[in-house]
């Protein structure tokens, strides 16, 4: 563990130092070998290093450290001084790491034609260099300048092309990345919908029926004892439902991975025994509590289910338990005390809800252009709805209580059930009856 440790550090280290500290510490060395190896035993034939020796292998190989600048230009100058060497019967031998190095400088890093240009070159001045000693023959430096060229420019080609792939994935992972914060940004965005519509569904239907309720038990409070302690009764379920309905989103937005109830991991939403788990999205199942809740809120509900029940995605369960829940929402804010109706319709392929309303016409009265109900007729219908009992006071020959009427404009209510729909694959139809009222169709592939 700790040589590993080492060696990422020293190569981190070694990814800071500058690409010109590396060409001069070779430069440095190449010229040092060449000026050893120009003293030492020359063969036969060729002249040891002098002052202008000296001068000329410093002159081929000094030049180097700026080789990733002008490699192709560069690469022409120290041949040419060490043609230039060569034809003064210095040993030739003492200059070649230069070239070779300008050589393999130019294929790392220039288009293959100035590579192919440079090693013949090279080959030339290594040719001319065979033919000023005696140690071998023609073939034999033949060979050596064929082979040495085509291996350097070997080596120069594959370190190029794996650079440029290292440039190309460099900025594909820079893509990816982008890509992938785009996504994120994304997901956090359908995320904040998602919340805001289920806040919204959670909100605006509990706190109608306590708009509702609270109207109604202020109204008879001193008249009716009885029926405003009823719907401070409801008020209390409703908000408490409420309540349970917005710990468990929270605690969804709170809890994360290994951190959920009962997987092992520690928990970042503490609470009692009773409060520790936390239970599923509403669904299909729930939508009979559903009824009984906007019953209590004085909104008649007939539910119905049609076929064999079976077991859906949790997702789509979801999705039209919401869809019922806006839309009886709906009927109790713009229609009450209109009567309502739910129809669960269990199909082969489909899964068919749907919410009507009558718009109140089993009351008989008459409703305002914007669907709301007008004061004469609030009026008529006190008689006809006295005496039907504390849960249903709107019968009671009271006014409609606070929060009900017309609905309001801009509304989002209809978009996020289409929104919910289309999420799931589905299609929603909504719109007012030829008979009066309102209709809501939720058609889910199930």
């Amino acid at each position: 563990m700790r040589s590993t440790t080492a060696w990422t550090r020293l190569r981190q280290w070694a990814e800071r130092v500058p690409a010109v500290a590396y060409d001069s510490a070779i430069t440095l060395a190449i010229t040092t070998v060449s000026l050893l190896l120009g003293n030492d035993r020359v063969p036969a034939g060729w002249s040891g290093l002098d002052a202008t020796g000296v001068a000329l292998t410093c002159a081929v190989n000094l030049p180097l450290v700026a080789r990733r600048r002008i490699p192709f230009t560069l690469c022409l100058v120290v041949l040419a001084v060490w043609t230039v060497y060569v034809a003064l019967d210095y040993w030739p031998v003492v200059n070649t790491l230069g070239p070779l190095l300008a050589l393999y400088t130019v294929a790392s890093m220039r288009p293959l034609r100035e590579a192919a240009l440079c090693a013949l070159l090279l080959a030339a001045v290594w040719n001319f260099a065979g033919t000023t000693g005696q140690e071998s023959s023609w073939a034999t430096v033949l060979g050596q300048s064929v082979l040495y060229t085509s291996v350097i420019c070997g080596f120069g080609y594959l370190a190029r092309k794996s650079a440029q792939r290292n440039v190309e994935l460099a900025r594909l992972t820079g893509q990816l990345r982008r890509e992938r914060a785009g996504a994120e940004r994304r997901a956090v965005a359908e995320e904040r919908v998602r919340i805001a519509r289920e806040l919204h569904d959670v909100v605006a239907h509990h706190m109608s029926v306590i708009s509702v309720q609270a109207g109604l038990a202020g109204y008879v409070f001193d008249t009716d004892p009885q029926t405003a302690r009823g719907a401070l009764g409801t008020i209390a379920d409703t908000s408490t439902e409420a309540l349970a309905e917005l710990r468990r989103l929270l605690a969804v937005l709170r809890v994360e991975g290994g951190d959920r109830p009962g997987d092992g991991g520690p928990r970042l939403v503490q609470g009692t025994d009773d409060q520790a788990e936390f239970g599923p999205a509403p669904g299909l199942d729930q939508l009979p509590e559903l009824a009984d809740r906007v019953r209590g809120a004085g909104v008649p509900v007939q539910f119905t289910v049609v076929g064999e029940p079976r077991p859906l995605a949790p997702g789509a369960g979801q999705c039209a338990y919401r869809v019922v829940q806006e839309a009886l929402t709906n009927v109790l804010k713009h229609a009450y005390p209109a009567q309502a109706a739910v129809t669960v319709t269990y199909e082969p392929r489909e899964l068919t809800v749907t919410v009507t309303d009558d718009g109140g016409a089993h009351h008989g009265r008459h409703r305002s252009p914007t669907g709301g109900r007008t004061r004469g007729d609030a009026k008529g219908d006190r008689a006809e709805r006295a005496g039907h009992g504390a849960v249903g006071a709107g019968r009671r020959g009271l006014p409609i209580p606070p929060g009900t009427g017309s609905p309001p404009p801009g509304g989002h209510g209809l978009i996020g059930m289409r929104e919910r729909a289309r999420i799931y694959g589905g299609r929603l139809h909504a719109g007012p009856r030829a008979s009066g009222g309102f209709e809501v169709r939720l058609i889910l592939p199930a």
